[in-house]
């Protein structure tokens, strides 16, 4: 497994010769030239380990530290704090603060890359025995609680990994290993593929407490198409052995799965046959009334969603959809502003032939 560094140093010089070094020694490298970018690449990257200078621009390293520390997704990476600041409560305020390990400048090749080491196969040992406590197989009460899909629901909720997406972020690929099966927290996601000449395919929309990413809950079969969070969107996912466990030993949720996975198969014929069979004003506007509810759009709120991804869910052309948005716009069933699209008639909307 190739391990990840995130290295946050303002001085160019020695962030490009430290992580030069760590590359030589093995290690896949990001950097970050101040604090508040070494907090964003951090939550995107999930570095195996942080190594931080302390002072720096716009946010110092004892502030990474403690905004890092507070979000469930980061606050289990290693820290090492890199400075020149050797006083003993400059040390002390560091390791108070939850730093791992403190070197001081100038330092070692060896020193540096001991420190990771130690430090990555400690928060390993650390991150098995929490998993072995939360997840054990004898642990069935754990198990016998879940009944129903919301039992299962608040199981994710209650024991998964949490996941922050920005709005346009990749979550996983078409062909990417099917590790987890996540829960929306909050946000919406598109699941899409591409056909044989490159054109982008909506395959489905998710919203907030809905469950995707099941090509299979419990073989290792790789995602069979790709998902992007449509706005900010935070997800919550169990490992599929983990699933597996419930799944083991409570059979009713597992006829409660069938079922969803049954109702999903029988929305996408009825998509198919609209997209197949429905005129190009009634595909249009049953798809701003799709992303209307998806987007828990309230009354009179505008829906900010791009033209292509309007297009690609009713399956006609992008040209055929703007043609049809103007002929709604001037017939006022709605508004268009940049990339907002406001209803003004719902109750039309929902006419349309």
């Amino acid at each position: 497994m190739i391990k990840k560094v995130l290295l946050i140093e303002d001085d160019v010089v020695l962030r490009e010769n430290t992580a030069e070094l760590l590359e030589l020694s093995g290690y896949q490298v990001e950097t970050a030239s101040n604090g508040r970018a070494g907090v964003e690449v951090a939550k995107k990257y999930l570095p195996s380990i942080i190594i931080c200078d302390i002072m720096m621009p716009e946010l110092d390293g004892y502030g990474v530290l403690e905004n890092l520390s507070k979000n469930d997704i980061t606050k289990y990476i290693p820290f090492i704090f890199l400075s020149a600041k050797t006083e003993r409560q400059d040390v002390r305020k560091g390791m108070d603060l939850g730093a791992d390990d403190y070197i001081t400048k100038p330092f070692n090749e060896d020193e540096l890359i001991s420190a990771i080491e130690s430090r990555i196969a400690k928060t390993a040992i650390l991150h098995d025995e929490r998993e072995a406590k939360t997840f054990n197989a004898n642990d069935s009460e754990v198990y016998d609680d879940i009944r129903t899909l919301n039992d299962l629901k608040n199981f994710f909720d209650d024991n998964g990994k949490t996941f922050l997406f920005s709005k346009g972020d990749i979550i996983y690929e078409e062909g990417n290993n099917s590790n987890y099966i996540f829960l929306i927290r909050k946000g919406v996601v598109k699941n899409f593929k591409f056909d044989h000449d490159g054109k982008e395919l909506t395959t489905n929309l998710y919203q907030e407490d809905e469950l995707f990413g099941y090509t299979s809950f419990t073989q290792n079969v790789p995602y069979q198409e790709s998902a992007t969070a449509i706005k900010d969107t935070e997800l919550v996912g169990v490992s599929k052995q983990e699933l597996k466990d419930v799944l083991d030993n409570n059979h009713k949720i597992t006829l409660e799965l069938i079922q969803l996975l049954t109702d999903n198969l029988s929305g996408a014929r009825d998509q198919l046959l609209d997209m197949a069979y429905s005129s190009v004003n009634k595909k249009t506007a049953t798809t701003i009334l799709k992303f209307a509810e998806k987007l828990n759009n309230k009354s009179g709120e505008p829906i900010r969603i791009s033209r292509n991804d309007l297009a690609s869910v009713a399956g006609i052309a992008t040209e055929t959809l703007i043609r049809t948005l103007s002929s709604f716009k001037k017939d006022g069933l709605i508004e268009i502003e940049a990339r907002n699209i406001k209803i003004l008639d719902l109750q039309k909307l929902q006419q349309v032939n």
